[in-house]
């Protein structure tokens, strides 16, 4: 068993209906940061001593969270206010609001140039809103605005982005595709690169192999190579994923399944599932601390998180 469970977070209860999005650790201190979507806030676990440590709240409908240690910033998408927020551990107080696409969701951030992606996932409801060219915001975070808005195919998913590059990647969900963007020139789609399973929704960059993974509503695992874009392995899930996280040291990919509530382990080296640990239905988000190689996963029925040591 490559996961080992070594307790539980309790976290508040739910405000409404709901539950947590996604998740990212600061790992300068020790902070995990989740998007506790149910109460409008975000959810602070004291990594180190593996408990709560306080909420943020006033974040409508918040979605995404990511950091950056390089910049020491945080960064979180409120769909429910069309806004992202920035700010510095630090300085929780001193958040800074910037309004981007209708329902902002996946977030990805290149400190070379200081510059934050934001995959916009539209609203069909709403007149006008990002439905049949859904666009990805990207945000000048220093100047602290909207630099502007990239047309793609389709809704967006996850986002990530490549340093060695200065590629920003773009799930979308339908069609099948990853929108590449530059950092550098960020007002166009440089490439679209075809994935051959419906649903592409998870996404993780293997930096030093040159390799994207993406976690299909399909139930399948795509690697594909960044630069080419070409498929090198497929490989079964156990159920519609959600969440992935690459540990570049354990050569270990989980994939959050949140029905039926389960992290499948895949050894990246060999591309072969290793593991299925449980979880909680409905559990889809996860966290990876890589300074202690712990794995969380955010129970939405309980309100908690269960902490796994990755042992290799």
């Amino acid at each position: 068993m490559s996961l080992q469970q070594i307790g539980y977070i309790n976290l508040p209860p739910h405000n409404k209906p709901g539950g947590f999005d996604h998740a990212a650790v600061y790992r300068r201190r020790a902070r995990l940061y989740v998007a506790h979507t149910a109460n409008d806030a975000l959810d602070v676990i004291d990594c180190a001593g593996e408990q709560y440590s306080h909420s943020i709240p006033n974040l409508p409908g918040v979605a995404g969270v990511l950091t950056s240690g390089e910049r020491g910033i945080i960064f979180t998408s409120n769909r429910n206010e069309n806004t992202v927020s920035i700010f510095t551990p630090d300085n929780e107080a001193g958040m800074v609001r910037v309004g981007v696409g209708t329902r902002p969701n996946g977030l990805a951030y290149d400190a070379a140039t200081n510059r934050l992606l934001v995959a916009n996932i539209g609203d069909p409801e709403v007149a006008g809103s990002f439905t049949v060219s859904v666009t990805v915001s990207v945000v000048d975070v220093g100047g602290r605005a909207l630099i502007g808005d990239i047309p793609v195919p389709g809704r967006t998913r996850w986002a990530v982005h490549d340093s060695s590059s200065g590629y920003f990647f773009v799930n979308i969900a339908d069609p099948a595709q990853i929108a590449v963007i530059d950092a550098q020139k960020p007002r166009q789609v440089a490439r679209l690169i075809d994935v051959p399973v419906s649903g592409p929704h998870g996404l993780a960059m293997d930096a030093q192999g040159g390799r994207l993974f993406c976690a299909c509503d399909g139930k399948k695992l795509v690697t594909l190579a960044a630069q080419t874009g070409a498929v090198q392995d497929i490989a079964d899930i156990s159920g519609v994923p959600d969440v992935i996280f690459f540990n570049a040291v354990r050569k270990h990919l989980y994939v959050a399944v949140g029905d039926p509530g389960c992290i499948d382990v895949f050894d990246t080296s060999t591309m072969q599932r290793i593991a299925t640990v449980p979880t909680e239905k409905g559990a889809k988000t996860l966290a990876f601390d890589a300074e202690r190689n712990t794995v969380y996963a955010f129970l939405p029925e309980s309100h908690r998180a269960v902490v796994f040591l990755d042992q290799a």
